[in-house]
């Protein structure tokens, strides 16, 4: 049986710590991107086209309204990419929303890219 594997990791940028905490299991992953602490913001949860059809993902917010273009984005963005259902979390205290999200994409691409891509892997 293969568990789920977690990866922690931060950056500090203007002076202000993000922080990401990704999961991965076989059929999903789940990311808190965060300013300061760990703590669940938006969230917005996408699923990967099929092979055999094109176009972006399908995505939906859950909860929150603070951060919902960066939240659907990250987690379109890793269904995407890891071809598995992709829940994203984004709680961001002082920093604005458009200025944080190249930080965020930044450490996301950081925790995600620790994990060695799976062929193959579906929803």
């Amino acid at each position: 049986m293969e568990r789920a594997t977690v990866v922690k990791d931060e950056i500090i940028e203007q002076n202000v710590h993000f922080l990401a905490v990704y999961v991965e299991t076989k059929n999903s992953c789940f990311v808190l991107l965060s300013e300061s602490e760990d703590k669940l913001g938006t969230l917005a949860i996408a699923v990967p086209k099929p092979q055999d059809l094109l176009g972006p993902p399908s995505s939906s917010v859950f909860l929150g309204d603070r951060n919902i273009i960066s939240a659907r984005m990250f987690a379109e963005h890793l269904a995407s990419r890891k071809k598995k259902i992709a829940l994203v979390s984004v709680y961001l205290k002082t920093i604005d929303e458009m200025q944080a999200r190249s930080i965020l994409l930044k450490l996301l691409e950081k925790v995600v890219g620790t994990q060695p891509e799976k062929e193959g892997a579906t929803a």
